[in-house]
C-alpha cells in the first residue's frame, strides 16, 4: 500500500456542489495521494463526441467530468458502456498505475473493471436507494460493491446498522465538522442578503430536496409572519417553482462554503427541518455539528440564560402528530430564552 500514490474516486456528487463529506475527506487525502475525482457524466455539447472536462480545484485533486455523446443519466448501463474505454484512456493520460478506488456511489461499480485497483473502498454516506428517482439497479450494484470492496465506511450509525453483517471490514466513520471554519471570530461580516431582514431570523443551510419538510417550513412562515425564515442551499430533485412561498420565506440558493459561517452567525435560530420519510431513515446530518460549531460557547457561558451547550442546542423530537405546531412552540421558546439552535 505504501507504493500506491493514486486515489481514483467515483462520485454521484459534483465537486462544485455543496461542500461536504467528499470534499472534506479528499482535500485531506490529497496530501498523501494524487486524487482523481470522476463525476457522473453530462451530455456532450457537441452531441456527437464523447470527451472529458478536466479541472484542478486545489493542489493534488483533479476533477474529471465525462461528457457523453448520448444524453444519459448518471452511471446508467448506457453510460457505463461509453465510460469504460474513456476511463482507461483517462488513467493512462493522467499517469495512474496502481491505485486505490474510492466509491461514494455503488452505481459506478462496473467501472472498477476499467481501473483494476489494488484496493477498493466503499464510502456509504447515504442510503441512495431510498432517494427519489433512484436507479432500479442501485440495490444490485450495492450488493456487488459489498462483495468486491476491501473496506466499507458508513457515514453514521444508522447506515452502519443497515449494512451490519454484510461485510467483514465494515466501520462506522461519521462525518465531522471543520469547527475552526464555523467558529465565531472577530471581523466576521454579515452577508448582504441578511442585512435587509429584521430579527428574529430562523435559517437552514444545506440541500433542499425530498428530505426537507417544506410544509413545516411554510407553516412556520405563515404562523409567525414577523419571523424571517431563510433557506440557504440549492434545490435538488424538486423544483424551486413548486416550493411554498411567503413574504417572510426566503430561498437564497447555494452559497460559497466560506460564506456559511456568516449566515449562521446572523441567525437567531438554526433549523434542521427534515421530514420523516424513507430518504431520511438513515440520515446522519452534519448540520447539527456545524450549528454547534457556530455557537459562541465562551460568551454563552457568561450569559445568565445559558449555562451549557444543551441550553443552547435543542433537538425537537417531533413526530407526525402536531409536528408543525410543536416546532413553532419550540422556536418561540428558544427565541424567548436567547438560545442558539433548534431542530
Amino acid at each position: 500500500m505504501e507504493s500506491i500514490t493514486s486515489l481514483v474516486v467515483f462520485s454521484h456528487l459534483r465537486w462544485s456542489f455543496v461542500y461536504q463529506r467528499p470534499q472534506h475527506l479528499l482535500s485531506r487525502l490529497a496530501k498523501r495521494f494524487r486524487v482523481l475525482f470522476i463525476e457522473e457524466p453530462l451530455a456532450s455539447e457537441a452531441r456527437d463526441t464523447a470527451e472529458w472536462t478536466v479541472s484542478s480545484p486545489l493542489d493534488g485533486v483533479t476533477v474529471a467530468t465525462p461528457r457523453l455523446a448520448a444524453d444519459v443519466k448518471g452511471f446508467s448501463e448506457a453510460a457505463i458502456q461509453q465510460l469504460r474505454p474513456m476511463v482507461r484512456a483517462l488513467l493512462q493520460e493522467q499517469g495512474v498505475q496502481q491505485s486505490i478506488a474510492w466509491l461514494f456511489t455503488p452505481m459506478a461499480t462496473p467501472l472498477l473493471d476499467a481501473v483494476l485497483p489494488a484496493f477498493i473502498v466503499f464510502d456509504c454516506m447515504d442510503a441512495l436507494a431510498a432517494f427519489r428517482n433512484a436507479p432500479v439497479e442501485m440495490i444490485q450494484r450495492e450488493n456487488e460493491l459489498l462483495e468486491r470492496a476491501d473496506l466499507v465506511f458508513t457515514g453514521g450509525t444508522s447506515l452502519f446498522r443497515r449494512l451490519e453483517g454484510k461485510h467483514k471490514n465494515l466501520h462506522c466513520f461519521p462525518s465531522s465538522v471543520d469547527a475552526q471554519h464555523f467558529a465565531p471570530h472577530e471581523g466576521m461580516h454579515e452577508p448582504a442578503e441578511m442585512s435587509a431582514l429584521a430579527h428574529p431570523r430562523l435559517g437552514y443551510i444545506g440541500v433542499i430536496d425530498e428530505r426537507i419538510d417544506l410544509g413545516l417550513v411554510h407553516h412556520l412562515a405563515k404562523e409567525r409572519p414577523a419571523w424571517e425564515i431563510v433557506l440557504v442551499g440549492p434545490f435538488a430533485k424538486i423544483s424551486e417553482n413548486d416550493a411554498p412561498r411567503a413574504d417572510n420565506l426566503h430561498y437564497l440558493g447555494q452559497k460559497s462554503y466560506s460564506d456559511l459561517p456568516g449566515f449562521l452567525a446572523s441567525w437567531d435560530v438554526c433549523l434542521q427541518p427534515f421530514a420523516l420519510n424513507e430518504a431520511t431513515r438513515y440520515i446522519s446530518p452534519t448540520k447539527v455539528l456545524e450549528y454547534m460549531a457556530a455557537i459562541d460557547l465562551s460568551s454563552a457561558r457568561r450569559s445568565s440564560t445559558s449555562s451549557s451547550l444543551m441550553d443552547m442546542l435543542f433537538i425537537s423530537r417531533t413526530r407526525m402528530t402536531n409536528s408543525s405546531r410543536d416546532a413553532t412552540k419550540r422556536c418561540r421558546r428558544l427565541l424567548r430564552s436567547g438560545r442558539g439552535a433548534a431542530n
